[in-house]
């Protein structure tokens, strides 16, 4: 069965000075129902973590539009994407005299399968219906308290020391790289690439359930609102993308004569 693609990108600056997040969703130049989305946080004082973010979305899209799907690799363009803007960020230091770090999340999409990477604590979701087959696990301290057992995943999104992270895009040491695929893609799935400030306010089931109930901009506007709302005027960055795989409609067979 043809699948067709519902899909919106959204984000807002909530309560920060500035938008350190950038987010993409890009149609490979070739077509052929490729695809690639991208969500980067940038971290680093005013402008740096901008820059950061913003050499992710470039160094994806390059990498990206030169991108051949019968003779390369999904994950050879994914984690060259992820180690070439690590090397750019670090260098971006000594031109800039700035500390610029960025974690990242990145989706290609072709016909029948995806694949996916991600450095730091922006998440990858695979929702089928509202039920979560799949979400990435952060590279953070409390992702490890909570696989340790030492605490549960609601009292990791209220921790003290819930942003720090182990690796980043940037930073003196290379980045941890975590790859995954998945061949099996069919109707009703959905699929969420966000940064903490959407996903740091909820439940794995409450993301599932919106967006298998909404359209993929309904569900993107409804996320940002109640984001913004339960931030109670202390919200960060807030980006997300939203990949709903729906049936294609079938086109009406020739008349018999």
């Amino acid at each position: 069965m043809a699948l067709r693609i519902d899909a919106c990108v959204a984000q807002h600056q909530g309560d920060r000075k500035e938008q350190q997040d950038r987010v993409a969703l890009l149609p490979h130049p070739k077509g052929g129902g490729v695809a690639l989305a991208v969500v980067a946080d940038g971290m680093g004082g005013h402008t740096g973590g901008t820059l950061a973010a913003q050499q992710v979305i470039h160094t994806a899209g390059s990498n990206f539009g030169q991108f051949s799907a019968r003779s390369e690799s999904p994950r050879d363009l994914l984690e060259s994407s992820l180690n070439e803007a690590h090397m750019l960020i670090k260098a971006s230091r000594f031109i800039n005299e700035k500390d610029p770090h960025s974690t990242a999340v990145m989706l290609l999409l072709q016909p029948g399968k995806v694949s996916w990477a991600h450095c730091g604590d922006s998440r990858l979701y695979r929702f089928r219906g509202d039920r979560l087959l799949f979400r990435t696990t952060d590279h953070s301290y409390v992702e490890t308290l909570v696989a340790k057992g030492r605490i549960t995943p609601e009292q990791a999104l209220v921790h003290p020391n819930r942003n720090i992270l182990l690796t980043s895009l940037g930073g003196n040491e290379p980045p941890r790289i975590d790859y995954g695929e998945a061949d099996d893609v069919q109707a009703g799935e959905v699929f969420v690439l966000c940064s903490d400030g959407v996903w740091g306010y909820f439940s794995d089931a409450e993301l599932g359930s919106l967006v298998e109930t909404y359209s993929a901009r309904e569900a993107c506007d409804r996320l940002i609102d109640r984001a913004r709302t339960r931030a109670q005027g202390d919200g960060d960055n807030a980006s997300l993308v939203v990949i709903k795989l729906l049936d294609a409609p079938q086109k009406p067979g020739k008349a018999k004569r």
